[in-house]
């Protein structure tokens, strides 16, 4: 059953990330380099692509050497992937109105996604697994994120989210809406390690 779930769930995600490129190279306002660094600029894409490589890591990879199966990985992912879907759900869904092949990817990337994921998370993670000595190790991958694009945008003038362009809102607010979205991380990581423990 966990393998089959991992293959389904693999070929779920490599589709969205797949369709997202392709969609994104055909609109393109940029050459095609700048445009793949914008794509993969994306905290979305990046996470989606983690979460791919995760359950396809599930389905081909010895357990005891596989990075993904280091304690505590999966409850990591599913905090990443949650705070992509939370997100858009909250401060972006209403901001644009896809179509077609574009509103389907976009609904695997950010509610399909996160929810199969969260599913697999509550049947396979072990409760041994986690402790919250984990949690600071786990909030490395969105800190390191926001420094990326917080360089990178003011070099280049792109901002991946509106509530992090600094250029349109200001350093001020930009770090209030990094703040707010760092205690969902804190938050939801620490939600999954308590509900673990107590079921």
């Amino acid at each position: 059953m966990k393998k089959n779930l991992s293959i389904l769930f693999a070929l779920i995600g490599w589709f969205a990330v797949l369709s997202q490129l392709y969609l994104a190279l055909q609109n393109r306002a940029t050459p095609v380099p700048e445009a793949l660094v914008r794509f993969f600029s994306y905290f979305t894409i990046l996470t989606n692509t983690l979460v791919a490589s995760y359950f396809t890591a599930q389905t081909t990879t010895n357990d005891k050497i596989s990075f993904f199966n280091r304690k505590g990985s999966l409850s990591a992912i599913t905090v990443y992937i949650l705070v992509v879907g939370i997100v858009y759900q909250v401060a972006l869904r209403s901001i644009w109105n896809p179509e077609g092949l574009q509103k389907i990817t976009d609904e695997l990337l950010h509610t399909v996604i996160p929810v199969l994921t969260l599913v697999y998370w509550y049947l396979y993670e072990k409760k041994n697994q986690l402790t919250w000595q984990l949690l600071p190790a786990w909030l490395t991958y969105p800190a390191v994120y926001l420094v990326y694009i917080m360089i990178r945008g003011h070099f280049s003038g792109f901002y991946p989210y509106p509530f992090v362009n600094v250029a349109e809102i200001g350093y001020g607010q930009t770090a209030i809406n990094s703040l707010g979205v760092l205690l969902l991380f804190v938050v939801l990581s620490s939600g999954l390690i308590l509900i673990k423990r107590i079921f």
